[in-house]
């Protein structure tokens, strides 16, 4: 097993993963505990699909009760560029680095399937693959498996990596042996906290994900709460801040991540006027291969005049009003703020 267990860590960095860890499917049972506690607090918003499956997202074996041990992969999506540079920049929307590049769930997804049918043929064993989309919790998961420590953002975190990762777990029969948990080291630091816009870090590895930027310019579908509008800024996709500050982050580089997630230049920073002239055919040829895809023209339309409204450029003025008129009444109500502000 101790000789299986090498070469699966040599297949996964032949794949294009950054780092890895065996973890025993029965561990990180305290983070289980915890998500119920923040499901029930309301912190999980609108994401209906967080409690539904809040059972089998608890632990490994509440999902597959064959599930002997977990396989914790990550893959490098550091970036080329200082996410905060387009801080204050009026007429330029801020899409989140990891939305910049290819779709991620694609990405690693086909590197995890690869992982799995190398590993069901090399050790005959049962397995099931999952990145992000099922109710598995990636990051208390890495955390056992000794690939990083979950900071006081509730992100993980890698010595090597910053917080420039991108998770994918195999859950497998194999009873794999297990990885040292990592070390918490936070320290003092509270630059993550301090940094959000919106006060969305409760307290040390405490997230209210209603007040999130992220949740609120993807998760969540109706009008932006009036309380997070001006706070947002120009961020029209996600939010970097927490994760950009982190000094952790200085040892991570763009040559360390994987090619598919390098930005595309078209993504980098585009003019909020181009972003609002888009119908749904222009946002769906432009967000083609994008994980921006998902959330649809309507709400990145909505995201945009929220940031117009923000950036006292009366001459985004026409490219606002033209939804003034819009039959999606949030639309509707974002481009009516937008113009109150400019």
């Amino acid at each position: 097993m101790a000789s299986l267990k090498q070469r699966i860590f040599d297949k996964a960095k032949e794949l294009g993963f950054s780092a890895w860890g065996v973890a025993r499917a029965d561990a990180a049972s305290e983070a289980g505990e915890r998500l119920k506690e923040w499901i029930a607090e309301g912190n999980h918003g609108e994401m209906g699909w967080m409690e539904d499956r809040a059972e089998q997202r608890a632990s490994p074996q509440g999902l597959w009760p064959e599930a002997r041990s977990v396989i914790a992969l990550a893959m490098s999506y550091a970036p080329p560029h200082d996410p905060l540079v387009l801080e204050g920049v009026r007429d330029r929307g801020r899409i989140s680095v990891y939305a910049q590049g290819a779709d991620y769930h694609k990405v690693v997804k086909k590197a995890l399937k690869a992982m799995g049918r190398w590993l069901a043929d090399e050790a005959g064993c049962q397995l099931k693959v999952f990145v992000d989309t099922a109710p598995v919790m990636e990051k208390p998961l890495s955390a056992a498996a000794g690939i990083g420590w979950q900071g006081k953002h509730t992100n993980l975190l890698n010595r090597e990596h910053g917080s420039w990762l991108f998770l994918g777990v195999i859950y497998t029969t194999l009873d794999l042996e297990p990885d040292k948990p990592a070390e918490f080291h936070c320290g003092s630091c509270t630059r993550c906290i301090d940094a959000c816009p919106t006060n969305a870090i409760t307290g040390p590895g405490r997230l209210d994900a209603r007040r999130c930027i992220s949740y609120l310019t993807i998760e969540h579908a109706g009008p932006i709460p009036h309380e997070f509008r001006s706070a947002m800024g120009n961020r029209i996709y996600g939010c970097d801040d927490c994760l950009a500050v982190c000094p952790w982050n200085r040892f991570a580089t763009a040559a360390q991540s994987n090619k598919a997630f390098q930005p595309r230049p078209e993504l980098v920073a585009p003019q909020l006027a181009d972003l609002l002239a888009l119908d749904d055919t222009g946002f769906r040829e432009l967000f083609s291969g994008s994980p921006i895809k998902r959330i649809g023209v309507n709400r990145m339309i909505r995201n945009c005049l929220i940031a117009a409204g923000n950036s006292n450029d009366p001459s985004l003025r026409p490219a606002v009003e033209q939804h003034l008129t819009s039959e999606d009444p949030v639309v509707a109500d974002a481009a009516r703020w937008a113009i109150e502000r400019l």
